[in-house]
């Protein structure tokens, strides 16, 4: 049995993912956390951290810088310099600081996590949009529409890597495309990297957009947090990785006034995960390519609905628009499953299922989805 295989009831905590649905016999796979324990050399570092009893201001220390270097490196052969981090709250801070902090117009492809489409309005900042396209195989990038997307005004590419919804874990040959793109156009790209511990097929690597080239790395904005990976997201705890001086300063500035200091639990939460945790997640990767391939087998049986196979994330991205329904997230709702709307990622007729949970509440929830597809 997997450690990953006890439930936790959540469902009178604080939790925004049980809660929305309190009192109601809807299973929640919708908001991106997961339904697991932090590893143990997590909450060990946080019962030191809080057993020391001050929580005064703080901030980074050496040894914290050091295990994200290490990991850096030793994950995904990246060797950065301790001063191109940029410590954040949150990696969704730094999506809207990233648009604060390049003066031009914003391009991003949809489907995509929300925030990428809010924070180039909340920046002020005008926001074209392209579609990923989708052949039988993978999701993968349309060059022509981001060519003709990209005008003198556009300034900033915001890049999903890996891609939440869709689920890829871009290749080389494609980043390389996109950096190529970039260049041509002059365009900084903040890339936001915050899955990019949740590779599910072995044949596959996350490579840091950044750690491409000098050239790439110049005009980059990489965006990580541990938070995904080893589901500590209430921690607040992110960072920047902004190689470019002149760059880092502009972010920086952008920053000043309204972002916070990180939480010092996130902190110590931050060094145990990348310094401690090893075994923990190549358990939690093999688990949740079980999960993922459940979820596929279901979803491809059913009828009226489909979806890609996942190579990263814990999350699927499953079409429905051929169920006819002017409302499938309601529909599954009604059917007990709660999922997040494809509407809100600009793909109505999608929806969008957290596969991270244990495997008796996923089964559950598959049984609930196959029956919502056969009364649609």
């Amino acid at each position: 049995m997997s450690r990953f295989d006890t439930p936790i009831d959540r469902r009178h905590s604080d939790s925004y993912k049980w809660g929305k649905y309190a009192g109601r016999d809807i299973l929640p796979l919708w908001v991106a956390d997961m339904d697991f324990a932090a590893p143990p050399a997590v909450l060990a570092a946080l019962h030191r951290r809080i057993d020391h009893g001050v929580f005064g201001y703080g901030g980074p220390w050496p040894s914290l810088t050091e295990s994200v270097l290490t990991h850096l490196e030793s994950e995904y052969e990246w060797r950065i310099a301790p001063e191109w981090i940029v410590w954040l709250p949150g990696l969704v801070t730094g999506l809207n600081v990233a648009c604060r902090a390049v003066d031009g117009d914003v391009l991003t492809a949809t489907p995509i996590y929300p925030p990428f489409l809010s924070a180039p309005h909340f920046s002020g900042r005008k926001l074209n949009r392209v579609e990923l396209a989708c052949t039988d195989e993978h999701w993968h990038w349309d060059k022509n529409a981001l060519q003709q997307a990209a005008t003198a005004a556009t300034k900033l590419f915001l890049l999903c890597h890996p891609h939440n919804p869709v689920g890829r874990c871009w290749s080389r040959d494609e980043l390389h495309d996109l950096a190529a793109f970039a260049e041509q156009n002059d365009l900084i790209v903040c890339s936001d990297e915050i899955h990019c511990g949740l590779i599910l097929d072995a044949d596959k690597q996350h490579i840091p957009f950044a750690s491409l080239s000098p050239e790439a790395a110049k005009r980059s904005i990489t965006l990580m947090a541990p938070s995904k990976t080893f589901n500590i997201p209430g921690l607040g705890c992110a960072f920047a990785v902004i190689p470019d001086a002149a760059l880092r300063h502009r972010f920086e500035q952008a920053m000043h006034g309204i972002v916070p200091h990180v939480n010092v639990l996130g902190l110590a939460a931050c060094e145990a995960a990348y310094r401690d945790c090893t075994d923990w997640h190549r358990e939690l990767i093999a688990y949740l390519a079980g999960n993922r391939d459940r979820v596929l087998a279901t979803v491809n049986a059913a009828s009226g609905a489909k979806m890609q196979p996942v190579e990263a994330t814990y999350l699927a991205w499953i079409d429905v628009r051929e169920l006819g329904l002017s409302k499938p997230a309601a529909h599954l709702e009604a059917h007990g499953l709660g999922l997040s709307d494809g509407a809100d990622f600009g793909a109505p007729g999608w929806l969008r299922l957290n596969f991270g949970c244990p495997r008796s509440t996923l089964d559950e929830a598959l049984q609930r989805f196959a029956t919502a597809c056969r009364t649609a």
